[in-house]
């Protein structure tokens, strides 16, 4: 089985993740206006989230106005909002079982049953970094593509939410990695219990001596 220490690392690089997670579906960033082009104006700047788009003027004074209907957004949005919010259901339950089958709590007094809780929590991370990796690359690589196509007006750059999707999914992967790694069952625990016989039980089988 993991030592605490192996647990609690993971226990904060899933917060972390879960904070990231949190942050990529609040903040509408995961695409910025970008300023190219011959005829470049500064004065306001794009944002699109997974909720909303905003508008920044150069005085710092921001608009933001919700998406109207859900039915009209691309398929990869729709993704995205699904995924990432599943991700992060996810790794909150995740945390929980780890908190529940960790060596530092004892919420568990079964050792044998400590390791497989562990390792369902190390899935349940794994799975969950992976549900925030897909949509924050798929919405990157539209960005990228649409960026290089010369029929699209409108040109948008990789927001700041895009990056740190990218970390707080490789921070779960990590965290799953670990746990799944590190649970494991003792080597010296058989799970049944040692049976002992007295001399009274072996007594008939020796009784054939004169």
């Amino acid at each position: 089985m993991g030592s605490a220490g192996v647990q609690i690392v993971c226990v904060a690089l899933g917060v972390l993740g879960l904070i990231g997670g949190i942050v990529c579906c609040a903040i509408p960033r995961w695409k910025v206006s970008s300023f190219t082009g011959q005829n470049i104006v500064t004065a306001q700047e794009t944002e699109e989230g997974l909720w909303m788009s905003c508008v920044v003027q150069s005085t710092g004074q921001q608009q933001c106005k919700s998406y109207e209907s859900m039915l009209v957004l691309p398929s990869d949005l729709q993704a995205a909002r699904a995924m990432t919010i599943i991700s992060c259901m996810v790794t909150s339950l995740a945390i929980l079982i780890l908190f529940a089958g960790a060596d530092f709590t004892t919420c568990v007094e079964n050792e044998d049953i400590k390791p497989k809780i562990s390792l369902v929590a190390g899935i349940a991370l794994l799975v969950s970094g992976l549900l925030l990796i897909i949509p924050v690359s798929w919405s990157a690589n539209n960005v990228i593509s649409n960026f290089y196509n010369p029929l699209v007006a409108q040109k948008m750059e990789l927001g700041t939410c895009i990056f740190i999707g990218w970390a707080a999914g490789v921070l779960l992967i990590l965290a799953g990695g670990l746990l799944m790694c590190f649970s494991r069952a003792k080597s010296g625990s058989s799970g049944g219990t040692a049976k002992y016989y007295g001399n009274s039980a072996s007594a008939p089988a020796n009784k054939n001596y004169v």
